[in-house]
């Protein structure tokens, strides 16, 4: 069964920095796509970034685009998104989810990380 947790979320003040993991059990990064979703208090459910199952393409929401990098360790199973100059609209509760096909799949997942929070406050 695939599993996904994460790690890394936190209270980080505009400007800083943090990298988040999601770590994949059950199945081999090579045939999931894995994407970031986040949800902030009163809107819906974004996408922020996506690794393609290759790990050869990465996509990204235009707000985050220069500042997010997402990144896979296939040794390790995980995947990783650094998030660099981070904004107070950059507060929300992270997802990683695994998509079994391209990134343009990923209303389809049905494979979610626990979620955790990333709060950017001075």
């Amino acid at each position: 069964q695939l599993q996904l947790v994460e790690s890394g979320g936190g209270l980080v003040q505009p400007g800083g920095s943090l990298r988040r993991s999601c770590s994949v059990s059950g199945a081999s990064l090579d045939y999931y796509a894995i994407v970031w979703f986040r949800q902030a208090p009163g809107r819906e459910r974004e996408v922020v970034s996506c690794i393609n199952s290759s790990g050869d393409d990465t996509d990204y929401r235009d707000s985050v685009e220069g500042r997010f990098t997402i990144s896979r360790d296939t040794a390790k199973n995980t995947v990783y998104q650094q998030m660099n100059d981070l904004e107070t609209e950059d507060t929300a509760v992270y997802y990683c989810a695994a998509v079994f096909g391209p990134c343009a799949d990923y209303h389809t997942t049905e494979n979610w990380g626990q979620g955790t929070q990333v709060t950017v406050s001075s």
